[in-house]
């Protein structure tokens, strides 16, 4: 009951796609007339590759919601509803769940090789529809086109990865303690896998959790955002037509704590995956407990970035600090760096190139080729944003840019730069999730190093140096599963992804990732002399 209740929360939070106050003037009028005649054109791409579909997908076919509800997906540029697809609750998972059993036993007795080949075709038609499937999450999340390609590839790159891996899932001999017995360790699939995703990176989410599935022989039940379910099911759709077969891969979206709670209540699904909020995960977590399953987590964050006084500023700025590693994806990522402590020597030049780096940014509709930040999710996101910013400045923190919503309106901020954030702020205890940038001072190395771990969450962290002991040291004593040394974007299919604390459980991507998804069985062979 109270994670349902959480879920539904969380879903009323953001359901309400209010509209912002936006300008009245004429030339106001024209632009969001220019970027509705972008989006029409871009949904009409999207039809003609057959990617536009609106119904879930169960046992390999597509199916409205049982009562005929749907929920609309809206465009986060222009307020535009772009379709309307299935609202679908726990009768449908319940049914997606049994296809997944069903199929559960065939396509894990196919060899590691067979589930190989039909992972690679998937991930060549995900590279073959790039364009497609770029647009549609731009229309759909907002994200600029530069980073929704960016998205499809790095999606796509765990479907090839795994597909690879697929070959590699390796048992062990153990040496017998008595010479007539043999003892043998074999990694079977856990099973039907329950994969809830988000809204932020609508592709690159699900082919991390259902690529290492998949591979591994496990069959999923997938659950994406209703505030991006377009791009799933494109995915999905693509599946399909790569071989895997109906009832490997399942769709249901809609009626979130619904869907979460038949996940969780099967006994039939043997793993969650998650990749959310903080508090939503240990709902999941406890609602997982009453069937014993697997658990894999990936939370919120609340990276620091540290400039050391002997960091190369240009790196920090123009490789990093300011595109990269903060405004990407309007800092709707969850390993933005969320605070940005920069040591007193270099504090106000650091500040000063910093924000003229800010300035550049183009901030618009994502379809627009010179746009480097598009629009936040929804109206709650701006309003959270705000409450963060009221707090600082109420506390004596001050804006050096930016601030307020952008001119363009809807859920358009400006990128924003806050300078002497204190640990007492909102903006340091917790995380945005926009576009805004805390500047916080520090002294010593082990100030940085206290400032930084002071946090429940423990996700990524960021150092700018040119000490390579520093680095080392540093790097050590940072509490957080991935940091990044003089570099903003260390996320890769090759690497082990996830947090400690409260970050989450559990790791995705490299071959780290494929043990979430299986199980170990022991077998002792006696009389064999």
């Amino acid at each position: 009951m109270a994670m349902a209740m959480a879920m539904r929360r969380a879903a009323a939070l953001g359901a309400r796609h209010i509209l912002a106050a936006s300008s009245t003037s004429s030339s106001g009028v024209l632009l969001r007339r220019h970027m509705s005649v972008d989006a029409g054109a871009a949904m009409e791409k999207v039809r003609a590759a057959g990617l536009l579909r609106t119904q879930g997908l169960i046992g390999g076919k597509w199916v409205d919601a049982y009562d005929g509800k749907t929920i609309e997906v809206q465009n986060p540029a222009t307020g535009e509803t772009l379709a309307n697809v299935s609202c679908m609750g726990s009768k449908e998972t319940s049914d997606a769940i049994a296809s997944a059993h069903s199929t559960f036993y065939s396509w894990s007795k196919l060899t590691a090789n067979e589930r190989s080949k039909a992972l690679r075709k998937w991930h060549d038609l995900i590279i073959s529809h790039k364009e497609e499937l770029a647009l549609l999450m731009t229309l759909e999340q907002g994200k600029p086109m530069k980073e929704a390609l960016g998205e499809v590839t790095y999606g796509a790159s765990f479907i090839e990865y795994f597909a690879e891996e697929a070959k590699r899932i390796y048992g062990d001999i153990i040496p017998p303690t008595l010479s007539d017995r043999r003892l043998l360790v074999l990694k079977q699939p856990v099973g039907v896998v329950g994969a809830v995703t988000p809204w932020n990176f609508p592709l690159a989410m699900i082919t991390r959790k259902v690529g290492p599935a998949l591979a591994c022989g496990c069959t999923v039940v997938v659950k994406p955002s209703e505030f991006t379910p377009l791009t799933a099911l494109a995915a999905a759709d693509l599946a399909l037509q790569a071989g895997i077969p109906a009832g490997a891969i399942n769709v249901v979206m809609g009626n979130a704590p619904e869907i979460g709670d038949a996940l969780l209540q099967s006994t039939q699904v043997r793993k969650i995956t998650f990749t959310g909020s903080t508090a939503v995960g240990k709902k999941l977590m406890a609602g997982s407990a009453n069937t014993v399953k697997k658990v894999s987590l990936e939370l919120g964050g609340n990276a620091p970035c540290i400039v050391f006084d002997d960091a190369d500023i240009d790196v920090a700025i123009k490789g990093s600090v300011s595109l990269a590693a903060k405004f990407r994806n309007s800092g709707q990522t969850c390993v933005c760096a969320n605070r940005i402590l920069v040591q007193e020597g270099i504090y106000e030049k650091f500040a000063s190139a910093f924000i003229k780096a800010v300035q550049s940014l183009k901030v618009g509709n994502g379809l627009e080729e010179s746009t480097s930040q598009g629009p936040l999710i929804n109206e709650a996101a701006v309003q959270k944003v705000e409450k963060f910013i009221n707090d600082a400045t109420s506390k004596g923190a001050n804006i050096m840019l930016g601030g307020k919503r952008h001119s363009l309106g809807m859920s358009f901020y400006e990128p924003t730069v806050v300078g002497n954030v204190s640990n007492d702020m909102l903006l340091f205890r917790e995380e945005v999730f926009g576009p805004v940038a805390p500047l916080v001072p520090f002294k010593t190395e082990e100030d940085a190093i206290r400032m930084a771990n002071d946090t429940n969450a423990g996700l990524a962290a960021y150092i700018f140096t040119k000490s390579i002991p520093r680095s080392w040291r540093v790097s050590e004593a940072l509490e957080y599963g991935l940091v990044g040394v003089n570099e903003g974007i260390i996320s890769t299919e090759v690497a082990p992804f996830g947090g400690v604390k409260q970050s989450g459980l559990g790791r995705e991507g490299s071959k780290y990732g494929m043990d979430e998804y299986l199980e170990l069985k022991y077998i002792c062979m006696g009389n064999l002399n």
